[in-house]
């Protein structure tokens, strides 16, 4: 069986590629089209570590955004960690909108009309 995949390996043609054959794609260029067209809904990545940041980021979800928010620089401090997810509880119920923790660090919270799917899809399904 070995030989047998050796011979099959070593028969194959091998294939040089040369960097001439590839294309190098300007991803800038596919953003600035994104950002000329408006949407209704963003989808806002935010960092937070102190409190005074929450009016902002409460602020976006009153504003139909989804909001993915990690609380890795204030996981020391368990009240402020507890005030940040209360807040955000508040604007979501508020808005009736959604909100779950994807892990220990990062909480998705999102506005009117968007639920959030607390299942977790591996591979296609």
């Amino acid at each position: 069986m070995v030989k047998f995949l050796k011979k099959i390996f070593e028969s194959s043609p091998k294939v040089k590629n040369n960097l001439s054959d590839y294309t190098e794609l300007d991803l800038g260029l596919y953003e600035e089209n994104f950002e000329k067209m408006p949407a209704e809904t963003y989808i806002k990545i935010a960092e937070i570590s102190k409190l005074e940041e929450m009016h902002q980021l409460k602020k976006e979800i009153y504003n139909g955004n989804i909001l993915i928010l990690d609380i890795s620089k204030v996981q020391g401090d368990k009240i402020l960690v507890d005030r940040v997810i209360k807040d955000l509880q508040e604007v979501v119920n508020d808005v009736q909108g959604d909100i779950v923790a994807i892990n220990n660090n990062q909480i998705i919270a999102s506005p009117t009309g968007v639920r959030i799917d607390r299942s977790k899809m591996i591979g296609g399904y």
